[in-house]
Protein backbone atom coordinates (compact mmCIF):
# COMPACT_ATOMS: atom_id res chain seq x y z
CA UNK A 1 0.00 0.00 0.00
CA UNK A 2 2.81 2.40 0.75
CA UNK A 3 4.59 1.62 -2.47
CA UNK A 4 1.54 2.41 -4.58
CA UNK A 5 1.13 5.71 -2.83
CA UNK A 6 4.66 6.76 -3.60
CA UNK A 7 4.61 5.78 -7.33
CA UNK A 8 1.56 7.78 -8.22
CA UNK A 9 3.06 11.25 -7.55
CA UNK A 10 6.27 10.28 -9.31
CA UNK A 11 4.37 9.30 -12.43
CA UNK A 12 2.69 12.73 -12.61
CA UNK A 13 6.06 14.45 -12.30
CA UNK A 14 7.84 12.40 -14.92
CA UNK A 15 5.10 12.40 -17.55
CA UNK A 16 5.36 16.09 -18.56
CA UNK A 17 9.09 15.79 -18.94
CA UNK A 18 8.77 12.78 -21.20
CA UNK A 19 6.01 14.29 -23.38
CA UNK A 20 7.27 17.87 -23.67
CA UNK A 21 11.02 17.64 -23.34
CA UNK A 22 11.96 14.51 -25.24
CA UNK A 23 11.64 14.23 -29.07
CA UNK A 24 9.57 11.49 -30.50
CA UNK A 25 12.40 9.96 -32.48
CA UNK A 26 14.83 9.48 -29.61
CA UNK A 27 16.58 6.19 -29.45
CA UNK A 28 14.43 3.54 -27.69
CA UNK A 29 16.16 0.89 -25.62
CA UNK A 30 14.89 -2.63 -26.06
CA UNK A 31 15.69 -3.51 -22.50
CA UNK A 32 16.14 -1.21 -19.58
CA UNK A 33 19.53 -1.08 -18.11
CA UNK A 34 19.94 -2.85 -14.83
CA UNK A 35 18.72 -0.67 -12.01
CA UNK A 36 16.95 1.75 -14.37
CA UNK A 37 13.61 3.16 -13.44
CA UNK A 38 10.40 2.20 -15.19
CA UNK A 39 7.18 4.08 -15.42
CA UNK A 40 4.39 2.76 -13.42
CA UNK A 41 1.98 2.96 -16.34
CA UNK A 42 4.14 0.94 -18.72
CA UNK A 43 2.90 -2.58 -19.37
CA UNK A 44 5.27 -5.32 -18.37
CA UNK A 45 7.76 -6.28 -21.11
CA UNK A 46 6.38 -3.59 -23.45
CA UNK A 47 9.79 -2.89 -24.76
CA UNK A 48 10.24 -6.43 -25.95
CA UNK A 49 7.01 -6.44 -28.01
CA UNK A 50 7.51 -2.94 -29.51
CA UNK A 51 8.83 -2.79 -33.07
CA UNK A 52 12.30 -1.39 -33.52
CA UNK A 53 12.41 2.33 -34.23
CA UNK A 54 13.18 3.43 -37.74
CA UNK A 55 16.80 4.08 -38.51
CA UNK A 56 16.17 7.55 -40.03
CA UNK A 57 16.27 10.56 -37.76
CA UNK A 58 14.69 13.00 -40.27
CA UNK A 59 11.00 12.24 -39.85
CA UNK A 60 10.24 15.12 -37.50
CA UNK A 61 6.58 16.20 -37.42
CA UNK A 62 7.63 19.88 -38.13
CA UNK A 63 10.33 21.34 -40.47
CA UNK A 64 13.48 22.62 -38.94
CA UNK A 65 13.88 26.40 -39.34
CA UNK A 66 16.62 27.62 -41.75
CA UNK A 67 18.86 30.20 -40.22
CA UNK A 68 19.96 33.02 -42.56
CA UNK A 69 21.96 35.97 -41.32
CA UNK A 70 20.53 39.43 -42.12
CA UNK A 71 22.44 42.67 -41.87
CA UNK A 72 20.58 45.99 -41.87
CA UNK A 73 22.57 48.18 -44.26
CA UNK A 74 20.83 51.36 -43.13
CA UNK A 75 22.43 50.96 -39.74
CA UNK A 76 25.94 50.67 -41.24
CA UNK A 77 25.53 53.57 -43.82
CA UNK A 78 27.58 56.60 -42.89
CA UNK A 79 27.33 60.27 -43.81
CA UNK A 80 27.95 61.51 -47.39
CA UNK A 81 31.61 62.21 -48.04
CA UNK A 82 33.19 65.26 -49.64
CA UNK A 83 33.30 65.58 -53.42
CA UNK A 84 36.53 64.31 -54.93
CA UNK A 85 38.84 66.21 -57.24
CA UNK A 86 38.02 66.16 -60.99
CA UNK A 87 39.74 63.43 -62.94
CA UNK A 88 42.00 63.73 -65.95
CA UNK A 89 40.19 64.82 -69.15
CA UNK A 90 39.50 62.04 -71.61
CA UNK A 91 40.57 61.83 -75.23
CA UNK A 92 38.87 63.95 -77.86
CA UNK A 93 36.22 62.10 -79.79
CA UNK A 94 35.95 61.98 -83.54
CA UNK A 95 34.74 65.12 -85.27
CA UNK A 96 31.11 64.86 -86.15
CA UNK A 97 29.57 65.72 -89.50
CA UNK A 98 29.09 69.37 -90.38
CA UNK A 99 25.64 70.59 -89.50
CA UNK A 100 23.24 72.33 -91.79
CA UNK A 101 23.43 76.07 -92.21
CA UNK A 102 21.08 77.86 -89.89
CA UNK A 103 18.52 80.46 -90.81
CA UNK A 104 19.71 84.00 -91.41
CA UNK A 105 19.38 86.16 -88.35
CA UNK A 106 17.85 89.57 -88.12
CA UNK A 107 19.88 92.60 -89.10
CA UNK A 108 21.46 94.23 -86.10
CA UNK A 109 21.22 97.86 -85.15
CA UNK A 110 23.72 100.38 -86.43
CA UNK A 111 26.79 100.62 -84.28
CA UNK A 112 28.34 103.70 -82.78
CA UNK A 113 30.71 105.89 -84.72
CA UNK A 114 34.26 104.68 -84.53
CA UNK A 115 37.30 106.59 -83.44
CA UNK A 116 39.00 108.96 -85.81
CA UNK A 117 41.36 107.37 -88.33
CA UNK A 118 45.07 107.85 -88.68
CA UNK A 119 45.64 111.37 -89.99
CA UNK A 120 48.87 110.23 -91.63
CA UNK A 121 47.12 107.67 -93.84
CA UNK A 122 46.84 108.88 -97.41
CA UNK A 123 43.35 108.74 -98.93
CA UNK A 124 44.75 108.52 -102.46
CA UNK A 125 45.84 105.68 -104.73
CA UNK A 126 46.99 105.64 -108.35
CA UNK A 127 49.34 103.64 -110.55
CA UNK A 128 50.23 103.23 -114.23
CA UNK A 129 52.76 100.63 -115.39
CA UNK A 130 53.86 99.19 -118.74
CA UNK A 131 55.77 96.32 -120.34
CA UNK A 132 58.41 96.64 -123.12
CA UNK A 133 58.86 92.93 -123.77
CA UNK A 134 56.58 90.58 -125.67
CA UNK A 135 55.16 87.58 -123.82
CA UNK A 136 54.19 84.09 -124.97
CA UNK A 137 52.16 82.00 -122.53
CA UNK A 138 54.03 78.89 -121.41
CA UNK A 139 51.60 77.64 -118.72
CA UNK A 140 47.87 77.39 -118.21
CA UNK A 141 47.85 80.50 -116.02
CA UNK A 142 50.64 83.08 -116.08
CA UNK A 143 50.88 86.39 -114.20
CA UNK A 144 51.65 89.42 -116.36
CA UNK A 145 54.74 91.15 -114.94
CA UNK A 146 55.49 94.78 -115.85
CA UNK A 147 58.91 96.41 -116.21
CA UNK A 148 58.12 100.11 -116.69
CA UNK A 149 56.70 102.54 -114.10
CA UNK A 150 54.82 105.68 -115.10
CA UNK A 151 52.98 106.36 -111.82
CA UNK A 152 53.11 104.35 -108.59
CA UNK A 153 51.70 106.53 -105.81
CA UNK A 154 52.88 105.38 -102.36
CA UNK A 155 54.20 102.16 -104.03
CA UNK A 156 50.81 100.44 -103.86
CA UNK A 157 51.67 98.49 -107.04
CA UNK A 158 54.21 95.69 -106.47
CA UNK A 159 56.41 95.52 -109.59
CA UNK A 160 57.98 92.22 -108.51
CA UNK A 161 54.65 90.34 -108.18
CA UNK A 162 52.75 92.36 -110.80
CA UNK A 163 49.88 93.11 -108.36
CA UNK A 164 48.13 96.20 -106.99
CA UNK A 165 47.48 95.96 -103.24
CA UNK A 166 44.55 98.04 -102.02
CA UNK A 167 45.52 100.18 -99.03
CA UNK A 168 42.50 102.49 -99.11
CA UNK A 169 39.08 100.89 -99.47
CA UNK A 170 36.81 102.51 -102.01
CA UNK A 171 35.73 102.73 -105.64
CA UNK A 172 38.54 102.20 -108.21
CA UNK A 173 38.85 102.47 -111.99
CA UNK A 174 41.17 100.09 -113.94
CA UNK A 175 42.17 99.85 -117.60
CA UNK A 176 44.29 97.34 -119.56
CA UNK A 177 45.74 97.90 -123.05
CA UNK A 178 47.66 95.32 -125.11
CA UNK A 179 48.80 94.76 -128.70
CA UNK A 180 47.90 91.42 -130.27
CA UNK A 181 50.33 89.21 -132.19
CA UNK A 182 49.75 88.09 -135.79
CA UNK A 183 48.08 84.68 -136.12
CA UNK A 184 48.08 84.18 -132.36
CA UNK A 185 45.31 84.26 -129.79
CA UNK A 186 45.11 86.87 -127.02
CA UNK A 187 43.27 85.65 -123.91
CA UNK A 188 43.68 87.61 -120.65
CA UNK A 189 41.80 88.27 -117.39
CA UNK A 190 41.79 91.19 -114.95
CA UNK A 191 41.72 89.41 -111.59
CA UNK A 192 40.41 90.48 -108.19
CA UNK A 193 42.20 88.27 -105.67
CA UNK A 194 41.61 84.79 -107.19
CA UNK A 195 38.39 85.72 -108.98
CA UNK A 196 38.09 86.55 -112.68
CA UNK A 197 36.37 89.91 -113.18
CA UNK A 198 36.61 90.76 -116.92
CA UNK A 199 38.27 89.23 -120.00
CA UNK A 200 40.32 90.76 -122.79
CA UNK A 201 40.17 88.55 -125.86
CA UNK A 202 41.23 88.72 -129.52
CA UNK A 203 40.99 85.91 -132.08
CA UNK A 204 43.98 85.00 -134.27
CA UNK A 205 44.23 87.31 -137.28
CA UNK A 206 46.61 88.10 -140.12
CA UNK A 207 47.17 91.57 -138.70
CA UNK A 208 47.88 92.82 -135.18
CA UNK A 209 45.56 95.29 -133.43
CA UNK A 210 45.34 97.21 -130.15
CA UNK A 211 42.87 95.73 -127.61
CA UNK A 212 41.66 97.38 -124.39
CA UNK A 213 39.45 96.57 -121.41
CA UNK A 214 38.33 98.75 -118.48
CA UNK A 215 36.11 98.43 -115.41
CA UNK A 216 35.33 99.86 -111.96
CA UNK A 217 35.66 97.82 -108.76
CA UNK A 218 34.58 98.45 -105.18
CA UNK A 219 37.63 97.21 -103.28
CA UNK A 220 38.18 96.40 -99.65
CA UNK A 221 41.43 96.93 -97.85
CA UNK A 222 44.10 94.29 -98.75
CA UNK A 223 42.32 93.27 -101.98
CA UNK A 224 44.64 92.41 -104.89
CA UNK A 225 44.14 93.36 -108.56
CA UNK A 226 46.36 91.81 -111.27
CA UNK A 227 46.43 90.50 -114.86
CA UNK A 228 46.97 86.94 -116.05
CA UNK A 229 47.32 85.12 -119.37
CA UNK A 230 45.18 82.04 -119.92
CA UNK A 231 46.51 79.42 -122.34
CA UNK A 232 44.06 77.12 -124.08
CA UNK A 233 44.55 74.87 -127.12
CA UNK A 234 46.21 77.62 -129.18
CA UNK A 235 49.23 79.71 -128.34
CA UNK A 236 48.51 82.88 -126.38
CA UNK A 237 50.77 85.94 -126.85
CA UNK A 238 50.95 89.75 -126.66
CA UNK A 239 53.32 91.95 -128.67
CA UNK A 240 55.78 94.65 -127.59
CA UNK A 241 59.35 95.81 -128.33
CA UNK A 242 62.20 97.70 -126.70
CA UNK A 243 61.43 100.97 -128.49
CA UNK A 244 57.71 101.55 -127.85
CA UNK A 245 55.40 100.51 -125.01
CA UNK A 246 52.39 98.55 -126.26
CA UNK A 247 51.21 97.07 -122.94
CA UNK A 248 49.87 99.26 -120.12
CA UNK A 249 47.91 98.66 -116.91
CA UNK A 250 46.52 101.58 -114.90
CA UNK A 251 44.23 102.20 -111.93
CA UNK A 252 43.26 104.92 -109.48
CA UNK A 253 40.96 105.60 -106.54
CA UNK A 254 37.77 107.42 -107.53
CA UNK A 255 36.14 107.69 -104.10
CA UNK A 256 37.24 106.25 -100.74
CA UNK A 257 34.78 104.36 -98.58
CA UNK A 258 33.07 106.19 -95.72
CA UNK A 259 33.14 103.19 -93.34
Amino acid sequence: MDITYLRTPLAFLLLPLVVLGAPTDELHLTEPAPGACRRCCDPPDSSADAPPPPSSHHHLPYPMPEIRPYINITILKGEKGDRGEPGMPGKWGKEGPRGERGAQGQKGSKGQMGTAGDPCKHQYAAFSVGRRKALHSSEGFQVLIFDTVFVNLYSHFDMFNGKFYCSVAGLYFFSLNVHTWNFKETYMHIMRNEEETVILYAQPSDRSIMQSQSLMLDLQENDEVWVRLYKRERENAIYSDDVDVYITFSGYLVKPSLD
